[in-house]
């Protein structure tokens, strides 16, 4: 049977970051209404209802992720992943993954986590620039990250990544230089990097709105990404999606299951699910998601049937965001060329019937898009 990736949103953060957009809430904005010390236990509640539809496929990966889910403790989120196991079946060798900042983990908890069966952790680093984590409202301090990650490989994770934000106001070129520089002393194999979005509704919008910061700017973003991509790549690590690098082995195969318009199961408020050509997603607020489960109901807030179109522009927009690239024959010939020549697509990846972004093309791949399905 086809293999199954499981998801899971812990919905919690300590502090609400001033550019974050995503479904996190601090326990003030909770109340009482939602109980944080026994949330996992209506996440197994879902967790139960998903594998009644799911059945007995191979579950190859586990993603718990968030806001922040080492919030809720190393026992919790052991009982989580032994619902998936109990419920599920979860691979030997299946890559089991959570999110932390590196202010909510420390050694204990890694150890814990470890023997409970997490494989790869994902530290929240940004930057080890003080001014630029200022700006961002991260609370951790800049040498955290590098001893958190480094801490993972002595208790025994496989893979530890670390999520840097670059072009942030601010943010000089030197501070990104001595943050990789950290990030390469980290012994992790894995680095997600991410341009700043000023996303709408959030306290960083209402800042740069009334003047107080400056817009980041595009040309800025695309000569710190080719910083990075230097930098990464001379230090033994090679881009295998837009905003990701790995060394050899240590490609996150949750997300590729995403990239690869795979099947996988959402758990959690918010949490979207895709199998087969449908896609749907779960209430958004934790106590609306909680109310539905203590139910008896599975918390599905809307659905949508993919129409062989959508599914189309979709395999187009991520393959060409992947090192893999795109076969050629899903694009017309004369497109294919134009790219190739404006120096947007490899030419030897051409040669060899794939469309396959170069640097320059992975700063303009929405544009590249644009015209592959135009």
């Amino acid at each position: 049977m086809q293999p199954i990736a499981i998801y899971i949103h812990v919905p919690f953060c300590a502090t609400r970051c001033g550019y974050c957009d995503f479904n996190t809430y601090t326990a003030t904005e909770l109340g009482d209404s939602v109980a944080r010390a026994t949330f996992h236990r209506v996440l197994i509640d879902e967790i139960v209802l998903a594998a009644r539809s799911v059945g007995a496929r191979p579950v190859t990966s586990v993603f718990i992720g968030g806001g922040t889910p080492t919030l809720l403790g190393a026992r919790a989120l052991n009982e989580i992943l032994s619902a998936v196991r109990d419920e599920f079946d979860l691979v030997d060798d299946a890559e089991v993954t959570t999110e932390a900042n590196p202010d909510s983990v420390d050694e204990a908890m890694l150890a814990e986590l470890r023997s409970g069966g997490f494989t790869r952790i994902s530290l929240g680093m940004q930057s080890a620039a003080p001014h630029v984590l200022a700006v961002l409202d991260r609370t951790h301090t800049p040498g955290r990250s590098v001893a958190m990650a480094r801490a993972a490989r002595s208790e025994g994770f496989a893979h530890v990544n670390v999520d840097l934000i670059y072009a942030t106001p601010g943010e000089e070129v030197d501070d990104l230089r001595h943050s990789l520089d950290l990030v390469l002393e980290a012994d992790v194999d894995h680095v997600s990097a991410y341009s700043l979005i000023v996303e709408e509704g959030t306290p960083l919008a209402r800042r740069v709105r009334q003047g107080e910061l400056p817009m980041p700017d595009d040309d800025v973003a695309a000569s710190r990404y080719e910083l990075i991509d230097e930098v990464l790549v001379r230090a033994g690590f090679d881009w295998y999606e837009v905003s990701n690098w790995a060394r050899p082995g240590g490609e996150c195969q949750h997300n590729m299951a995403y990239w690869t318009s795979a099947d996988w199961w959402g758990i959690g408020p918010g949490a979207h699910s895709h199998l087969a050509g449908k896609r749907w997603w779960n209430h958004k607020h934790p106590r609306t998601y909680a109310e539905s489960l203590a139910s008896g109901l599975r918390p599905e807030a809307g659905h949508e049937l993919l129409s062989a179109e959508d599914q189309r522009t979709e395999r187009v927009m991520l393959a060409m965001r992947m090192r893999t690239g795109l076969p050629r024959t899903e694009a017309a010939d004369d497109v294919s060329e134009r790219l190739c020549l404006e120096g947007l697509i490899d030419p030897s990846g051409l040669a060899n019937g794939s469309l396959i972004l170069t640097r320059t093309g992975r700063l303009l791949a929405d544009s590249v898009v644009r015209d592959i399905l135009t």
